[in-house]
């Protein structure tokens, strides 16, 4: 397993800025959020870890740095948006084994290996992990069948029928072969593009309800 953090300060789920501090960086116990994110991540014993930056990118990678012991990352600095999908295309060589998605401005403590079983055990191209909502409208909405596959995407829905209310978290997991998928003309996100593509294409997407925290760092 290798994992991809969209630090990119844009983005859906993303709060570019909270006052001039970008989102990555809101402190949490008393340390950035991506901090706690990368050691939630390497406690998983990934293969690799990248990090994707486009705003406030030097002051992220200087902060971190500087905060960070022992954990080899791979830096991919973005000149202009491309959308959290092709962030992930343009680390194609990179990602070339089943790799985990988180956004960066997420507090997480969750489950990672247990979500890892369950993508593997259905053979899923994706999977996105989910958490309840009560606000539809601030999310993007998942639904599924009764055997979990994905049937359903939108992104901030001003309706939603389906009683289970269950929202994309900002973590999926991917398997490198939907890296051809993306095009590379155009920006890209997973959530609005690419999930929706593939759902609609049959492939098999799956999403599980997670256990433990997510939380957006500027929400706290």
């Amino acid at each position: 397993m290798k994992a991809l953090v969209l630090a990119l300060g844009a983005g859906r789920g993303m709060q570019p800025w909270r006052g001039r501090t970008p989102a990555p960086l809101l402190p949490v116990r008393g340390e950035p959020v991506l901090v706690h994110t990368l050691r939630w991540l390497t406690h998983h014993r990934p293969s690799g870890v990248a990090v994707a930056i486009y705003r406030q990118a030097a002051e992220i990678r200087e902060a971190i740095d500087a905060e960070v012991k022992g954990i080899d990352l791979l830096w991919s600095q973005e000149t202009e948006p491309h959308g959290t999908a092709r962030a992930a295309a343009e680390l194609g060589p990179f990602l070339d084994e089943t790799f985990v998605v988180v956004y960066g401005n997420l507090l997480v403590d969750v489950d990672l290996t247990a979500l890892l079983d369950y993508h593997r055990a259905r053979h899923a191209l994706a999977t996105i992990g989910l958490v309840h909502t009560d606000d539809p409208a601030a999310n993007v909405m998942v639904e599924c069948d009764s055997a979990g596959a994905v049937v359903r995407l939108a992104v901030h829905p001003t309706t939603w029928t389906d009683e289970r209310r269950t929202a994309s978290a900002g973590i999926f997991v991917v398997e490198p072969e939907v890296l051809a998928r993306i095009p590379d003309d155009r920006p890209f996100d997973w959530e609005s593009h690419l999930f929706p593509v593939l759902v609609a294409d049959g492939d098999p997407i799956f999403a599980q309800l997670l256990g433990g925290t997510v939380v957006d760092a500027a929400d706290l």
